[in-house]
């Protein structure tokens, strides 16, 4: 295994006593999504842009402060806000590859909690907890080359990465590892790991911050190895990690959905 690949690991929680702030850029990480609503967009008489005809951009709800019934809309900012919202989640819909989510990932059971994720194993011997936070997890495979003028222009697939954290508990100890998604290609005839282990922990009861961890990337090396072998048999292995990244994508891009259609909501709400 590369030692190589281990270095400059991002710090886990459990190696922070503080609120962590995400040191990703979350400026414009849906820009390759909203360049299709832009290169898509038309003029029409009004001067206004549209995806859509006219009249599916009609009011349908009648107000008696006088606003003409646009949808309760009081203000120019809002009415473009719903018009832009309106064709961003139907572009966003029409992007999405799953419409439904698995229940159960190679034996682990999922559990959601607003952006928080759970995947658990339950056996006699031990139980094994695999959690995430979608939160500012997605950014782009690779960079794109966008040519305006191609008929169906390629974009970079967004996808989530988050780092993850392992539970192995047995009776009232837990053997904790916290993982992130490695960045790079693997070198030609050069195994590579899909995650490394960024910190591992055991402690008693609960974790607190006064629970010594190690950092993955001073480990000796072959204890390193033995540690992602000791994972995989588990089930934590390069192909689990995909299928996590996989449901990662897929679940946050609908909670991306459900943000606009909420903001939607809250901006016509009747005041």
């Amino acid at each position: 295994m590369n030692m190589l690949a281990k270095v400059f690991r991002v710090p886990s929680v459990k190696q922070l006593s503080v609120a962590v702030t995400p040191t990703k850029n979350i400026v414009g990480k849906r820009d390759f999504t909203r360049t299709i609503w832009y290169m898509c967009r038309s003029e029409n008489i009004n001067g206004t842009s549209s995806v859509f005809p006219k009249e599916l951009l009609k009011p349908t709800i009648s107000c008696s402060c006088g606003c003409a019934g646009s949808k309760h809309i009081h203000t120019k900012g809002e009415r473009e806000l719903v018009e832009f919202l309106t064709e961003e989640i139907v572009a966003e819909k029409k992007a999405q590859k799953k419409k439904t989510l698995p229940t159960d990932i190679d034996g682990f059971k999922v559990k959601l909690n607003g952006a928080d994720v759970e995947l658990t194993k339950q056996s006699d011997k031990e139980k094994i907890v695999v959690s995430f936070n979608v939160n500012h997890t997605v950014d782009a495979e690779d960079e794109a080359e966008i040519d305006p003028n191609a008929d169906k222009p390629e974009f970079a697939e967004m996808r989530s990465k988050p780092q993850f954290e392992i539970d192995i508990v047995r009776g009232s100890q837990t053997l904790s590892f916290t993982c992130s998604f490695l960045q790079g290609e693997a070198q030609e005839g050069e195994y590579n790991d899909v995650f490394g282990i960024d910190e591992i922990t055991l402690f008693e009861g609960e974790w607190n911050d006064k629970c010594y961890a190690v950092a993955g990337d001073v480990l000796d090396g072959y204890l390193y190895d033995l540690l992602m072998n000791f994972l995989e048999e588990k089930g934590v292995s390069n192909e689990f990690a995909e299928k996590l990244s996989d449901f990662s994508t897929a679940y946050e891009h609908t909670a991306y959905i459900s943000l606009l259609e909420g903001i939607s909501k809250f901006t016509i709400e009747k005041k």
